[in-house]
């Protein structure tokens, strides 16, 4: 497999670092930019440690409570989608994702705060771009 074996909306691009540097990198850009980062799950480990084999993958959780709040407020069921979340794994090679929180719009048909959603987007596509780049 030389792509990675996710469907749509999930955007994914290479990353040129390993696992771990990258969610590294990605965990210091967060810490940069003040975003407070909830979680950061090895699954890989997880698995090792419980006698499975996995490829390297980590998950990182993150986000601003007073943003995804008026989002809630708006429509209490899209806190599944909340906070925000970037999957790092390794497939032959090192992959980077996330879910295109415009697809949020209409999931969850939000209209009050489609702007918060937008720059939602925006957000995800700059971590990601940052935490890539050589």
């Amino acid at each position: 497999m030389t792509q990675p074996s996710v469907a749509p909306p999930i955007v994914t691009k290479e990353s040129p670092y390993s696992v771990k540097e990258t969610a590294d990198r990605l965990e210091q850009i967060l810490h940069d930019k003040n975003i407070q980062l909830f979680a950061r799950i090895n699954h890989g480990q997880a698995a090792k440690d419980n006698g499975l084999e996995l490829e390297d993958e980590e998950l990182l959780i993150f986000g601003d409570p007073k943003v995804g709040t008026y989002l809630m407020q708006e429509c209490p069921e899209i806190g599944i989608e909340l906070p925000l979340k970037i999957i790092i794994w390794h497939a032959q090679k090192t992959w980077i994702g996330y879910r295109e929180p415009q697809e949020l719009l209409t999931d969850y048909s939000i209209v009050e705060h489609r702007f918060t959603i937008k720059k939602m987007s925006g957000l995800l596509s700059t971590l990601v771009t940052e935490a890539i780049k050589k």
